[in-house]
This record gives C-alpha cells, structure tokens and sequence, in this order.
C-alpha cells in the first residue's frame, strides 16, 4: 500500500516534508538519523512537521545522504549548520561531487528554480551548498547503529554513481532514495540516469532482502505485500523502459536531442504532474539515451 503524506510510519519513523520531496526521521536511542535530503523548499514544512510530531531538531545526530543530487540534499545545509554536532555521511563518490564547484553551483541553482514561488518563504534559512559542510564517508556493508535501529549500507549504483541504500534489517525497512522505482501515481518510474546495467546490477543486490516497509524519496512510502514486489516490480519497468527508449532512438535515427524530445513527451503523456521540471528530466533522458547508444555501439 502507498502513502503520500507526511507523518508516523511505525514507532520512531516519520515521513517527512512534501508528497513529491520527502526526508525520513529515524529515532534510536543514541541519536535520531535524518535520512535524505529532499529539496530546498520543503524546509518550513519539515520543521513544522517536526513540532507537530514532537522531534526536537536538536535530536538529530546523523543526516545520511543516499546520493548528491539537487533534490536529495536541498535541507541538509540548513541543519549542518545550525546544528554543527550532527555528522553527515555520504558515499565517497558523493563526498567527490560536494568538491566540484560546479556541482555545488548546480545544486543551488536547480534548487532555486524548483522552489519557484515559495521561495520567499525560505527567507532567514541559510540553505545554500557550500566547502563548509563536511561530508564524512560510509561504504557497502557498514552499519550506522542508533541504538535499537540500525542502517545497513549497500552501495547502490545506476541512478547516479554515488547512490547508497539503508536497509534497517529488524524492522526490514529499506530506503533505497532512487535506486528503486519512483512510485509515481500508481506507477514505478526507473530513473536509471546514468548507468542502466548497474542500476539493473543494484537492484539484483537488493532483492534478497526482506522488505516491509519501502521508504521512497519521491512520492512517500509503500507497505506490505506492495513493498516487498518493488524491487522485482522495478527490474521489469527498467527493463520496459530500456525498450521503449531504445524504440524511440531507432526511431530518430539515434539522434538523442530529437529521441529526448519524443521521450520526454512520451514520459510526461504517462506521469502529468510529475516533480521535475522538464528542463531537467530531459536532460536526464539525455543521459539515459546516450549510454544507450553507447551500449549498441559497444555491442556491435
């Protein structure tokens, strides 16, 4: 079962922040884990939410970044500042991408942008990336204990190739950020930018385990028997999407401007509404398209 909306999940999980942007407050007995970052704009919603659900801010010992991309850290300088005793892990690759300049300009430029007309309610929140925010690293198979709960690290490529997952394996909970299928609607949406063999690869690592609860970055989290099919449920529309995607290419001469003109169309015929703008989830498609072709030409 999907649920959207921001609130209790089981006891000392929360969800977080907007329908389509969402971070997790995970409490132990050492400490509570903000996990994800979500987009720069949900910020007065989260710290709402966290007053309405009895979370001190305060609390929050350890922020997990699942992967560096805009919409997943818009948050995380907001409370790395204010709260300096928090430690923020991340992948190393991810810990890579915060030292590029122009992937900090990027991600405050795009989350700017997706803030539109809320951005005057971020006024007074120091929210911006920068060198300041220390970044510290956790690998495949290290355990984050919070005492009680603890988050286990699979190392989750494809989507991007700092992407983590967290599997806490008592409550068997698993927050695979989007190395799984964004739940969009009552669909799972393969967002394999950049890698579609290791985000097949990625998915073959997660599916063994036990999964009851599915906390999606995107579009809240999912339940039961639903939960524990989306990663199979993910390998098949990947697999569907490489298809089509590699359709349309045949289709336009494998010319990847006038392919990712089609498949955005395409994408946005079967999703209306979807977060991204389309500026950017073109680009994306861009990125996809193009290891396609690399992919045919390889094995030619």
């Amino acid at each position: 079962m999907r649920f959207r909306k921001p609130g209790g999940i089981i006891d000392n999980l929360w969800y977080l922040g907007a329908e389509e942007s969402g971070v997790y407050a995970l409490r132990g007995k050492r400490g509570t884990a903000l996990i994800s970052g979500a987009m720069s704009y949900v910020l007065p919603d989260v710290l709402s939410q966290m007053s309405e659900f009895g979370i001190d801010p305060g609390e929050i010992t350890t922020i997990l970044i699942l992967h560096s991309h805009f919409d997943h850290v818009g948050i995380i300088p907001y409370f790395a500042r204010k709260y300096p005793a928090i430690k923020v892990f991340g992948s190393e690759s991810a810990i890579l991408t915060f030292q590029k300049p122009k992937a900090i300009e990027f991600i405050n430029g795009y989350n700017l942008l997706s803030a539109g007309d809320r951005k005057e309610t971020l006024r007074g929140f120091d929210l911006a990336w920068s060198s300041d925010i220390a970044v510290h690293p956790v690998r495949q198979d290290e355990i984050i204990d919070l005492g009680g709960y603890e988050l286990k690290i699979f190392e989750t490529p494809g989507h991007s190739n700092c992407a983590i997952s967290a599997y806490e394996p008592h409550y068997k909970i698993l927050f695979p950020s989007d190395a799984v299928g964004i739940p969009y609607g009552d669909t799972l949406f393969p967002a394999m930018n950049t890698n579609i063999d290791q985000f097949l690869a990625s998915l073959e690592k997660l599916k063994p385990l036990e999964i009851d609860i599915l906390c999606a970055d995107h579009y809240g989290y999912i339940t039961g028997e639903e939960a524990r099919g989306v990663v199979a449920g993910s390998i098949r529309a990947a697999c569907a999407m490489r298809e089509l995607l590699t359709q349309i290419l045949k289709r336009n001469g494998y010319d990847i401007d006038a392919a990712a003109r089609e498949s955005i169309s395409s994408t946005y015929d079967q999703m209306p509404g979807y977060f991204l703008d389309p500026q950017i989830l073109e680009g994306v498609l861009k990125q996809t398209l193009k290891y396609i072709v690399k992919t045919c030409a390889r094995d030619q």
